[in-house]
């Protein structure tokens, strides 16, 4: 029986990473205005997009060693003020280095909120439902990705992108129900008083056997997985809207927008599947099949499709695959690693695989401006397989209690 404490967990780290996405994701909307308002290059716009990345990745660490030593809830919490707040002010920036600035302190929340949450739910929620509950907590991207694209389709044509930033400080509001309503894990309660906590502290246990092993081999498979992601999906708006003769899709903006509602519709569900799937067979077979199935859709879609129907057809299964295989980080990772370092952990694990994906939107953006914005995308797929071959090197933790 779950608890009304695990739904109010649950929900918020749900919340939070849904309004951390749409603040993300705003930006990759506002691409093609701040491209002409600034006179950027694809590749000066994607490098906007890694800075937020390698920040993203400073953050997650900072916020899973803040999360291990002050709690979950808390860490949760602050990481959500930041980029909210700093989302909002990106809304001011006069410059190329302006934005530079806003969009690097973005990052810092961006990635420690995924830190904290993640943790937090893998910690309250019981082994037989933990990827479901990660699943349900992952899919709240897809929907912070489509509130942002219509936040995009209805502000951006008529007021332009200052504005559609200025909403990116509603999230801070979200902080004050948390404190209300949502308690640190009671493992990570008991274990605060351990004699481990103090070792923990200056022995980088996570750099020793017998975790120094996962810790490599797990931000190895987060380092070319998160690479395809972000390559594929910080441009997946500007390929739909850019025009035909530059490799893109030629939909314009407005319907740019609604064709990633289904793909992120799409999303939303693999996000779900994922997480009942992998808690009946396995974490790894099912992470191995969505990338797979990633990785011959992605050349599909954006080089041999141009029509408008199949474009929309396709999309939710880009979605689908695309996005899914994210759940695993939250769940499997948390079954490698023991309480008092789960924190630390999962947020260096995940973050050295954002600190690496940074080069990814910048790797595109500089091969669009040579082969088009279609053709760059297939780039992704490699490093979808080599995920797909990777994750068999970890043991397979399904049923695996916490420790």
């Amino acid at each position: 029986m779950i608890s009304r404490q695990q739904w109010k967990t649950l929900i918020a780290a749900q919340l939070g990473w849904t309004l951390d996405a749409m603040d993300v994701m705003l930006y990759a909307f506002a691409l093609g205005a701040i491209q002409n308002e600034f006179s950027l290059s694809s590749a000066q716009a994607g490098l906007l997009a890694s800075v937020t990345l390698v920040a993203s990745a400073l953050g997650g660490i900072g916020f899973g060693v803040y999360a291990d030593r002050v709690g979950r809830a808390r860490a949760l919490m602050l990481s959500i003020m930041l980029y909210s707040i700093f989302t909002s002010l990106t809304a001011t920036a006069g410059s190329l280095w302006e934005l530079v600035l806003w969009r690097a302190l973005v990052g810092l929340g961006m990635g420690g909120e995924w830190s904290a949450g993640s943790v937090l739910v893998s910690e309250t929620w019981p082994s037989k439902h933990r990827a479901k509950a990660i699943g349900f907590m992952q899919a709240g991207w897809a929907v912070g990705y489509i509130l942002a694209a219509l936040f995009a389709a209805v502000i951006l044509p008529r007021f332009g992108w200052r504005m559609l930033f200025l909403l990116g400080i509603l999230p801070a509001f979200f902080t004050l129900w948390i404190r209300r309503n949502v308690q640190e894990p009671e493992i990570w309660k008991s274990r605060l008083s351990s004699p481990q906590i103090e070792r923990a502290k200056i022995s980088f246990e996570i750099f020793r056997f017998p975790l120094a092993g996962k810790t490599l081999l797990g931000s190895l498979i987060a380092m070319v997985v998160l690479f395809a992601y972000w390559g594929l999906f910080t441009w997946m708006p500007s390929f739909l809207s850019r025009a035909v003769d530059q490799g893109g899709a030629g939909l314009g903006v407005v319907k740019s927008s609604a064709w990633i509602i289904p793909m992120q519709v799409g999303a939303f569900f693999g996000y779900v599947s994922f997480g009942f799937f992998a808690d009946r067979f396995g974490r790894r077979p099912v992470f191995a099949l969505f990338l797979a199935c990633a990785a011959i859709l992605v050349p599909v879609y954006g080089q041999l499709v141009r029509h408008e129907i199949l474009l929309l057809v396709l999309g939710p299964l880009i979605g689908f695959f695309g996005h899914g295989y994210f759940s695993v980080f939250g769940v499997l990772l948390s079954e490698l690693f023991p309480t008092h370092v789960r924190g630390t952990a999962q947020g260096l694990v995940y973050n050295v695989g954002r600190a690496f994906s940074a080069l990814a939107p910048y790797t595109v953006g500089a091969l669009a401006d040579v082969y088009g914005i279609g053709s760059a995308l297939a780039i992704t797929s490699a490093f979808f397989l080599a995920g797909a071959m990777m994750i068999f090197l970890l043991p397979e933790t399904l049923g695996r209690e916490l420790q």
